[in-house]
């Protein structure tokens, strides 16, 4: 893959903070390169505080649209002028569309996280109990798609319990026919809540390091069970390492990543994404060892 960079180069990124784990540069410029775009995509550490400025310089620098991860995702959905239904419903913005008037933020990670799910596991979340740890950003969005697309049940926990009173209340304003319980923080408690859980979903920062233990023992899982970390960077977290060990099935975030990354390129340019180049350059990428 060659970049050229030009005048004319239209500028596309991905903030976070901290940001090196990031794998959505090699997706979206391996996609840039399939569709023949005149564009790169970059990424950049920005602290919360300092989001909402940077976004505004990035616009008058002629950046068409960057993608946000922790912690920047709720910084986002409070402080855009403008929001889609997805972002709105989800609680959260990882998708801003800077080249819309006035700029616009999405949430492109429920709609990813069903894609991920279904081809990992053959069969969507529908009356499936879903045991969601970590209600941030991204385990909001994950827990509040798994509610409206027909989840029997889904029971919530985070270290910040408002957190997850929060994401159930919201899940209760939409309507939708499930269960929804809070589980306390505790060891003892998440191990009997993931237990009685089909699909267990890691969403906290845990895992981000290589040396990260998993957060819940072997006895916490079963045979035939699902377990979705989304940690993306490694083959196999030790969450899931331990999960299946247990005797569960196990899939990282790096289908999710794909597809919702597939959804943001979209929104960007309104061109199809090329999904297999994307899916074979984070594969290359992770799986390389």
């Amino acid at each position: 893959m060659t970049i050229k960079i030009s005048g004319h180069t239209t500028p596309l990124a991905v903030l976070g903070h901290p940001i090196g784990h990031t794998l959505s540069p090699v997706m979206h410029n391996a996609a840039i390169d399939a569709l023949g775009m005149d564009a790169i995509y970059l990424a950049f550490d920005v602290a919360p505080e300092r989001l909402m400025p940077v976004l505004d310089a990035m616009r008058d620098m002629g950046f068409a649209g960057v993608n946000l991860t922790v912690p920047l995702k709720e910084v986002a959905f409070k402080n855009l002028a403008k929001l889609d239904e997805s972002a709105a419903r989800l609680g959260a913005v990882n998708t801003v569309a800077l080249n819309a008037d006035p700029p616009t933020g999405y949430n492109t990670d429920g709609i990813g996280f069903l894609e991920a799910q279904r081809e990992a596991f053959g069969s969507p979340v529908e009356g499936l109990s879903v045991l969601v740890l970590g209600t941030g950003g991204a385990g909001r969005a994950v827990a509040i798609t798994c509610a409206t697309a027909g989840a029997r049940a889904v029971a919530l926990s985070d270290l910040e319990p408002a957190r997850s009173e929060a994401v159930r209340a919201e899940i209760g304003k939409l309507g939708a026919e499930c269960d929804t319980q809070i589980v306390q923080a505790e060891p003892d408690t998440w191990l009997e809540a993931a237990r009685a859980a089909d699909l267990v979903i890691q969403a906290t920062p845990v895992g981000l390091k290589r040396t990260d233990r998993s957060i819940l023992p072997p006895d916490a899982f079963r045979k035939g069970q699902r377990v979705f970390d989304l940690v993306y960077m490694y083959p196999e977290t030790a969450f899931m390492k331990t999960a299946r060990q247990a005797g569960a099935r196990t899939a990282n975030g790096l289908g999710m990543l794909l597809h919702q990354g597939a959804r943001a390129l979209s929104i960007w340019t309104g061109a199809e994404p090329p999904v297999a180049v994307m899916r074979a350059t984070l594969e290359q990428a992770v799986y390389k060892e």
